[in-house]
């Protein structure tokens, strides 16, 4: 049966997963309190009642489809990625019953000192994820997603945000940088992208014998991608920032694992250069997307991350003179107009 294409009413929701909670955990006493809210239409409630804490995860039919979720999550699972377990499903009314992970995210646990054995961890799982035979039918990394990406840039913080309108030199030059950065997201070897492998959706989770995570989180957009995507996420992500000769170690550490690991990874040099535009990339990308959900999704506080990816260029564009337009875009056209706006120093 498909999902129902109408989601019921907030408080028939409510009663509704008060139900199906207390019947799936065998407790007429439980109740529910939130526990976060995903980007999308889910959203996740903790128990308490008799027994251990659960998280039931509601995903509304008719707004969110839980079986992508859940199709990813078995296949990591069957691959030896750790990933949340599912202790009761029902699949019709969207909900699904899931161990509790706890309430503190890698990003709000990981420290200076404690760095470089938490990325260790992470990259042992992502060296999993990595391996995993792609379904046949994944989406794909390709041009037609690339080109979508390279739009929010100039469409949502370039012009809607910054209210900045390159002419025609610029425009130009900015459409080559991209077609650059696409091109080598192109030319590189392809696995299984997470798409959003940073610490904020990884859980550090201990099982009785020791460590067996980092949990991993909101993976249900999957894609057959480079390889460099989910390190680059991992290390330098929306919401955290390391100086940049541990950036490099930790690719440098990443690239010597993932060859050991029998994983296509390029040539040391040709890696770290991948993971540099790939990094562009995906800042560009996000800062459009930062712009998207403050100006059509009313949710601004996103953009005050804005500078940390302003940071992250001015960091790799020196590195590579083919991005220097870019560069002086930023330089001459972004800053000046975010200054003005006091989005930035």
């Amino acid at each position: 049966m498909t999902p129902s294409p109408v989601s019921p009413a907030p408080a028939e929701r409510d009663l509704q997963r008060l139900a199906w909670a207390r019947t799936s955990l065998d407790d007429p006493t439980a109740t529910l309190q939130r526990a976060s809210v995903d980007a999308g239409h889910r959203s996740y409630w903790r128990s308490t009642g008799s027994g251990p804490a659960r998280i039931v995860m509601d995903a509304p039919p008719g707004l969110e489809d839980v079986r992508p979720w859940l199709r990813i999550r078995d296949l990591f699972a069957a691959n030896g990625v750790r990933v949340p377990q599912v202790l009761a499903r029902d699949i019709d009314h969207g909900f699904l019953l899931l161990e509790d992970l706890g309430p503190r995210t890698l990003a709000q646990t990981i420290t200076a000192a404690s760095a470089d054995a938490d990325f260790d961890a992470a990259i042992t799982q992502l060296l999993k994820l990595q391996a995993i035979a792609p379904p046949a039918d994944l989406p794909v990394f390709g041009e037609a997603l690339l080109q979508r990406d390279a739009g929010l840039f100039e469409e949502w913080f370039l012009r809607r945000h910054l209210g900045l309108v390159p002419d025609c030199s610029a425009s130009d030059q900015l459409e080559l940088v991209q077609r650059r950065l696409m091109d080598n997201a192109l030319g590189q070897p392809k696995v299984l992208v997470h798409r959003d492998f940073m610490p904020r959706n990884l859980m550090p989770v201990q099982s009785e014998h020791g460590a067996d995570g980092p949990a991993v989180l909101d993976f249900q957009d999957c894609v057959l991608g480079p390889i460099a995507y989910d390190p680059v996420s991992l290390f330098k992500d929306a919401f955290l920032s390391w100086p940049l000769p541990r950036v490099d170690g930790w690719l440098a550490r990443y690239h010597a694992r993932a060859l050991a690991a029998g994983l296509p990874v390029p040539p040391l040099p040709r890696f770290l250069r991948d993971a540099d535009w790939l990094g562009v990339q995906r800042h560009l990308k996000i800062l459009g997307i930062f712009a998207r959900l403050s100006h059509r999704d009313g949710k601004p506080k996103y953009l005050v991350d804005a500078p940390r990816f302003i940071a992250y260029l001015d960091e790799v564009l020196p590195r590579h003179e083919a991005l220097a337009p870019l560069a002086d875009l930023i330089q001459m056209q972004v800053k000046p107009a975010m200054r003005a706006r006091g989005e930035l120093a």
